[in-house]
């Protein structure tokens, strides 16, 4: 997951430092356009959020385990 967030933010990084010119951010930007609606993208993605549905339930059943009684 880390892996995916430190992509994300360095291709935003790259789109919005870049001193190519618009050409190139259009060139990202039609890649990413292409790349968004890849079948496989989007199962990558769908498993990605899955597992961190998991791991929020986990984290809250956790701490409501663990709170003090009010």
């Amino acid at each position: 997951m880390a892996k995916l967030s430190f992509l994300a933010g360095f291709g935003a990084g790259y789109v919005l430092g870049s001193r190519a010119g618009r050409e190139r951010y259009e060139q990202i930007r039609r890649a990413w356009d292409h790349a968004k609606d890849d079948p496989r993208l989007q199962s990558i993605a769908g498993m990605a959020q899955a597992k961190a549905d998991d791991a929020v339930s986990t984290l809250k059943a956790q701490l409501g385990n663990e709170a003090p009684p009010r």
